[in-house]
């Protein structure tokens, strides 16, 4: 696995989600209290694209049908055996790298 630039911490302020496309691949940035999360950005339950929602404490909305995910571990809130796959990031100066 390759760490690759997915964002600046410039534009992920704390409260903030961001989207990041490499490829096919689509990513959910989440800033919560200055720690970065990154999920995958599409909804298990109709593809809604996650960073398009509401960002509520470390709660991820789907702007589709409002469908929350715990963005610190994956996991549904009504749901824990329906979890969004998670990416591992690191932060270096201003960018956000995540390792897809």
């Amino acid at each position: 696995m390759a760490f690759v630039k997915a964002g600046s911490m410039a534009k992920l302020t704390p409260g903030t989600m961001l989207e990041f496309r490499n490829g096919e691949q689509q990513v959910a940035l989440c800033n919560v209290g200055g720690e970065i999360h990154a999920l995958d950005n599409h909804c298990p339950h109709r593809g809604g694209p996650l960073a398009q929602g509401a960002l509520h404490g470390n709660m991820v909305v789907c702007p589709w049908h409002a469908w929350e995910f715990d963005c610190t571990n994956g996991v549904c809130d009504f749901n824990a055996e329906i979890v969004v796959k998670r990416y591992a990031v690191r932060v270096e100066g201003d960018d956000v790298l995540v390792d897809i």
